[in-house]
């Protein structure tokens, strides 16, 4: 295997050793950022600035300890960011105490990944050489020319289309407003609680936001989920305990990258089809817990009008890629498919029109990789023609 350069910032001498003594790295260490800063900015460090006449250092890989004295990782992370070090190397931070919390925000600084402790080397090697060629790929772009402001700064969306939303919306908020007021009373009246039912999900930037629609079920839904479990028609769908896609490869190597689930260190592909076991597939034929009116409303979509809002408040765009759960989002925050979320989120988007074209037969790999190419190929024209697609779409019929 390859040897890769390891820059090192930590005082933890168990990874030091290891590094040290390891086939699959050249160590490089310093106890602290401003050390290793200081140690970078003196060369030519894997930069485009060609006005730097001094010597060239190669790193492959920066791993850095969250906690460190004086400043912590992300802090240094920032710092690197404005001394102009090469963002195209891949930082990885490690930790002793893993939260999600610290995990999403390392995601919207642009951090390549956020493990724990302790670390599996040859994994960590093998994520450095997928993140060393993802990243390679935006080094020749770079190399034509274009400004490396483009892929760090986070996603804003565009006057043009933003006018564009709040115009759209306004407008269908208007004449949907009498749809609204006899949704409500006829929500009231059949029982109590509220109008509109809010969930957490996951829009451009990895932004969490409140996702709303008009409520469809009694308001004691959720307390009534074990009553109603054993009409789930996906009980008894088999859930592999070991990813087959992974057994193909050799040991040590994984199919997408690695993830921690409920202790488990597990591909990213397993991560996710565990966690629609527990919670996505739960598909109930005539679902008692649904209201009458709240079953007229779905099957009509009448329950997604409220979604006007969250156009209307910025959270998402008329065009967009469909905001996700925020558990099926933290699965995929360090893999390829996480380009999905620098582009706005929106209530109908390419993968949506493609999936009526194919009949509603789409895999979750299909619908990511369209996801990541409205990202990374949108515009204000392309959203008009991906609107004027979804009306006749609409009225394809569906496979069963």
């Amino acid at each position: 295997m390859e040897e890769l350069t390891l820059l090192y910032i930590g005082d933890d001498d168990k990874i030091i050793k290891a590094l040290d003594t390891n086939d699959l790295f050249k160590l490089v260490h310093f106890n602290n950022g401003l050390q290793a800063l200081n140690w970078l900015t003196s060369f030519k460090f894997n930069t485009f600035d060609q006005t730097q006449k001094n010597e060239i250092i190669h790193v492959d890989l920066i791993v850095c300890e969250t906690n460190l004295p004086g400043i912590d990782g992300f802090g240094l992370f920032q710092l690197f960011k404005k001394r102009c070090i090469d963002f195209l190397t891949p930082f990885i931070l490690i930790t002793s105490n893993f939260r999600d919390t610290l995990r999403i925000e390392a995601f919207k600084m642009g951090i390549d990944g956020y493990m724990s402790k302790p670390i599996d080397f040859q994994v960590l090697y093998n994520r450095a050489l997928y993140l060393i060629n993802e990243k390679q790929k935006l080094r020749l772009v770079l190399q034509s020319n274009q400004k490396k402001e483009e892929f760090v700064q986070e996603y804003k969306t565009k006057f043009i289309k933003r006018v564009f939303d709040i115009s759209i919306a306004s407008v269908a908020l208007l004449f949907a407003s009498p749809i609204f007021l006899i949704t409500a009373i006829a929500l009231k009246l059949e029982s109590k609680g509220p109008v509109f039912y809010a969930s957490k999900r996951v829009g451009s930037n990895f932004k969490i936001f409140n996702f709303y629609k008009f409520r469809s079920m009694y308001p004691d839904a959720d307390k009534r989920l074990k009553e109603v479990e054993h009409l789930n028609q996906y009980k008894d769908e088999d859930v592999e305990l070991f990813c087959s896609e992974c057994a193909k490869l050799s040991d040590g190597k994984f199919c997408s990258p690695v993830v921690y689930l409920d202790k488990d260190r597990i591909c990213e592909r397993m991560a996710i089809k565990r966690k629609k076991a527990k919670k996505a597939f739960l598909k109930i034929p005539n679902d008692p817990r649904i209201t009458k009116v709240g079953n007229f409303i779905r099957n009509t979509s009448i329950d997604e009008l409220p979604q006007l809002i969250n156009v209307l408040k910025g959270d998402m765009s008329i065009v967009g890629n469909r905001p996700l759960p925020v558990n099926e989002a933290n699965a995929i925050t360090t893999s390829i498919w996480a380009r999905r979320f620098k582009a706005s989120a929106g209530l109908t988007g390419l993968w949506q029109v493609e999936l009526r074209g194919q009949g509603g037969i789409m895999s979750e790999e299909e619908r990511f990789k369209l996801d990541n190419k409205y990202a990374e190929n949108n515009s204000f024209f392309g959203d008009i023609k991906l609107i004027l697609r979804t009306f006749p779409a609409l009225f394809q019929k569906e496979k069963v």
